[in-house]
């Protein structure tokens, strides 16, 4: 695969690898890497979600209102 990185782009690559120590390419494909693997784990994390509509593990509007107001006045009378 080949990669046209833009002149303004590329600068700025090379400071940060520059920066950590390491080939810009090397931070390129640790870049890539991360930004893949958090689009599976997204993914997975709406599956779940849906399949925990789907099983009716939701949580009603007034539900949620009273579970952050418990968190609000529990954080509050903290010492």
């Amino acid at each position: 695969m080949k990669l046209n990185v833009p002149p303004h782009l590329e600068t700025k690559l090379a400071r940060a690898a520059d920066r950590r120590g390491m080939a810009a390419e090397a931070l390129v494909l640790e870049a890539i890497e991360r930004a893949v693997e958090y689009d599976d784990w997204f993914l997975r994390e709406v599956e779940k979600g849906l399949a925990q509509i789907d099983r009716g593990e939701v949580l009603t509007h007034e539900e949620v209102g009273a579970r952050l107001q418990k968190r609000v006045t529990d954080t509050q009378t903290r010492p």
